[in-house]
């Protein structure tokens, strides 16, 4: 299984907001954080505000700032924001096509394997991930 650049770099981006605590943070100093195109984390950050999990302030001096708490934050939640689907196998899409879907005995243990996944990730919250500001910039004359 492997998720997509969008919810990594969704699970980034919270990460990075969390880092900074109660000040504003912009797209632009996480795309260099992250050394990643803005246009992406454009979309990203949408996403999230658009979720709660963030909140933009407009203006000269805008930016954005957690919407939540990061104990509330699960990561569980975020990943089923993000990901188009969890379709691992052909008989869990739409119109499936496989013509051993009534007795296979596989289908059953990947949803449980899936169920596991989404389980585990909600477990946890923003605030179990979560890093120091200094950390996004080692190595780096960060801002």
């Amino acid at each position: 299984m492997w998720l997509t650049n969008f919810s990594d770099y969704t699970l980034r981006m919270l990460m990075f907001a969390a880092s900074a605590g109660d000040r504003l943070f912009t797209i632009e100093e996480t795309a260099r954080a992250f050394g990643v195109s803005k246009t992406l984390l454009n979309k990203v950050a949408n996403t999230l505000t658009r979720a709660g999990y963030l909140v933009a302030v407009r203006g000269r001096s805008g930016g954005l700032t957690l919407g939540r708490r990061p104990e509330e934050i699960r990561i569980g939640d975020v990943i089923r924001l993000t990901e188009p689907d969890f379709a691992l196998v052909e008989c869990f899409a739409t119109g499936n096509q496989c013509t051993i879907t009534g007795c296979c005995k596989l289908s059953g243990m990947l949803r449980d394997a899936l169920s596991s996944f989404q389980c585990t990730l909600d477990r946890y919250t923003l605030a179990d991930i979560a890093l120091a500001r200094q950390d996004f910039f080692v190595g780096a004359s960060g801002a």
